[in-house]
């Protein structure tokens, strides 16, 4: 579908959620911008200007709307009609990037000039970096007052501010309102106010959202003591860096699918929230736009079937970067099973009690690089290389080269892994993958991947490595999605890994 103007319109017309936050609507009569779902009266087509996301409405000076909070809305796709390096950067500052960082060096990792990077930003989003991470830090804290009962000092830190002044004249150019009126508004709207009990934030998509699957993932790989499935719920034990030191605790997430919304719930002291949630969107695939990745994928004649018959498809991670690159190490050329249970037994070996934090089934936290780097391996029941590729990775991540700000581009990233000890194609495709959310990462020559190729072909035995590169080239940029297509099409017959 061309997403032209009067598409846009079309949208906000009958409020489609599979919409939401690709774009929002500025009303030119009254000074606001909304999401296409607003709830508001449908203003006249010549009061309304579009913006691809709201930093760039506020740049043009318009504030949210009260009522369809903007704020809430899903990350903003921004691969459509982007350049990679612009998508990058926005995915960089999504996970506090510039925090600690400044735009040059920013420019740096995408390997160019800062006053280059300004343009293509402004070109392709209509602001700034500068600008889109404030609205970030602001919309992050925004939303925290609104569900939850967070202290405004709390949250002011934990969005990125570093001084309370800063936070209120962001919250005042932003919203017209100062934090603690936002909160008031907010509480008087209703389901969505501050809640007392625990800290829980409401994570939106875009529907379709194939959860079962997501879940069913996440089951057959759970790590004893980590992390369960149970009851539609997905749980874990958790821990992010801090200037102080870690912060750890458990987190659940559930699917509430009436209002396209993920429920995470959060049990740690309330520092580096913006951390947690980051990563969680990305381990669930939440900004995924899978209207025009069906449209796609939905191209290849082969493939279109698996596309129809599995609405909403998303491309399930893991926590964090260096968690999936050890699992890729433990699952190369044995099953799922088997990876878990080397798994199981690294945990133990080498992972960190929660201690009083502990609850029913969850009760260790994942090695840090540093205990698997330390660590004596010599009861791991494999063979020494895939050992003393563990360490290669541990150490990998404990100089700095290799890491979630470190790489440009793709090819950049898998050339970084592939240069680990131990690390092949495979186990660096699924890294970036899993670890990455790199949407067009293909692990070729995985069997479970072959035998699903195979089968498209029209035959029974497994396709060739090159086989499968030639069929995916159509899939192209979105071949980690078909890819996931193909593994939950073998329906358990073979796995993937």
């Amino acid at each position: 579908m061309i997403i032209n103007d009067e598409v846009r319109y079309r949208a906000v017309q009958s409020r489609d959620a599979r919409f939401d936050g690709k774009f929002f609507t500025a009303v030119m009569t009254t000074g606001v911008y909304c999401r296409p779902i607003c709830p508001a009266k449908t203003p006249l087509r010549r009061n309304v200007r579009f913006f691809s996301c709201a930093a760039a409405a506020e740049e043009a000076g318009f504030r949210p709307c009260k009522r369809c909070r903007p704020e809430s809305a899903p990350g903003t796709p921004v691969w459509n009609g982007t350049e990679s390096s612009v998508a990058r950067g926005v995915r960089l500052i999504e996970s506090g990037f510039l925090e600690e960082r400044s735009v040059e060096e920013l420019a740096d990792v995408l390997g160019m000039g800062s006053r280059h990077l300004r343009r293509l930003f402004i070109r392709h989003l209509g602001a700034p970096p500068k600008a889109l991470d404030l609205r970030r830090k602001t919309h992050f804290a925004a939303l925290l007052l609104a569900q939850t009962a967070l202290p405004v000092t709390s949250i002011a830190l934990d969005s990125g501010f570093r001084s309370i002044r800063r936070f209120n004249d962001a919250f005042r150019q932003s919203f017209g309102l100062s934090p603690t009126e936002v909160r008031r508004r907010a509480a008087v709207a209703g389901p969505d106010g501050p809640r007392s009990v625990c800290t829980e934030l409401l994570l939106s998509y875009r529907p379709p959202f194939d959860w079962q699957s997501l879940l069913d993932f996440y089951a057959k790989r759970a790590i004893h003591g980590v992390e369960l499935v149970v009851e539609g719920r997905y749980r874990r034990s958790f821990s992010v860096a801090t200037k102080n030191g870690p912060v750890t605790g458990t987190l659940s997430v559930a699917n509430l699918a009436e209002r396209n919304s993920l429920l995470l719930q959060i049990s740690a002291a309330p520092v580096k929230l913006s951390k947690v949630t980051a990563r969680i969107r990305s381990m669930f695939d939440l900004s995924a736009d899978p209207q025009i990745i069906a449209e796609h994928l939905g191209k290849a004649p082969r493939l279109a079937p698996l596309v129809e018959q599995t609405p909403g498809v998303r491309i399930p991670g893991y926590f964090d970067p260096f968690e999936a690159a050890v699992r890729a190490v433990l699952g190369q050329q044995i099953t799922v099973g088997a990876a878990v249970g080397l798994l199981d037994r690294l945990v133990r070996l080498c992972g960190t009690s929660l201690g009083n934090a502990a609850t029913d089934f969850i009760e260790v936290l994942f090695p840090t690089p540093r205990q698997l780097y330390e660590a004596d391996l010599s009861s791991l029941g494999m063979p020494g290389t895939r050992k003393r590729a563990l360490k290669a990775v541990a150490g990998a991540w404990l100089d700095g080269s290799i890491g979630s700000h470190t790489y440009r581009g793709s090819a950049d990233l898998l050339r970084a892994l592939e240069s680990i000890d131990g690390i092949g194609t495979w186990t660096a495709e699924y890294t970036s993958l899993r670890g990455f959310g790199e949407p067009d990462a293909l692990p070729a020559s995985d069997v479970g991947l072959r035998a699903a190729v195979g089968r498209l072909l029209g035959r029974q035995e497994k396709a060739a490595t090159r086989e499968v590169e030639q069929c995916a080239e159509e899939w192209r940029p979105w071949r980690g999605y078909a890819a996931q297509l193909l593994w939950q099409s073998l329906d358990g017959t073979t796995k993937e890994e």
